[in-house]
């Protein structure tokens, strides 16, 4: 009979000096006064810069928010760093209000981190994400549910003339 092992027992002893994520993440949430849905809405609205985090698979399959800067996770940094070339014409200073969002509130957590890492002491992100966005029903783009011609809709043909 094959013996089970709970994930705590199968789990490799972690070298000296390394943190878990949810150390991790618990040090990034400690650093930021995050917001709810509906204060991250009237931030944006008031000026902040709305920036949406996550991959174009997840835009694409869940929505987005009207008007927010896309900037995918592996290329935060660069981008809204204003001491970088590559920044984006957006990243004006380092008083900028950022509003990091990704699908639940995780990832966005530890990216609002990293900009603080850079200066930016105001960015922070949105408790729950976009998932918590969309519930609280706030304006949402998308997804695009596939077109269907309804059942009850006459046929093509219905109206026209015979030749």
């Amino acid at each position: 009979m094959p013996q089970h092992t709970t994930r705590t027992e199968s789990c490799p002893v972690p070298p000296p000096g390394s943190r878990g994520i949810d150390e991790i993440l618990a040090e990034a949430r400690a650093r930021l006064r995050r917001l709810d849905p509906e204060q991250a809405h009237l931030a944006y609205r008031g000026g902040a810069l709305m920036v949406d985090i996550r991959p174009a698979a997840q835009r694409a399959a869940h929505g987005t928010v009207p008007g927010a800067l896309v900037i995918e996770r592996n290329v935060l940094e660069w981008r809204l760093d204003p001491r970088c070339p590559a920044r984006l014409p957006e990243a004006v200073g380092y008083h900028l209000p950022v509003v990091v969002i990704c699908q639940e509130g995780y990832t966005s957590s530890l990216a609002a981190a990293a900009l603080h890492d850079l200066g930016l002491h105001r960015a922070t992100d949105v408790v729950g994400g976009f998932v918590a966005w969309r519930i609280a029903g706030l304006p949402t783009l998308g997804p695009t549910p596939p077109h269907r011609t309804p059942s009850t809709a006459p046929p093509v043909t219905a109206g026209r003339t015979p030749h």
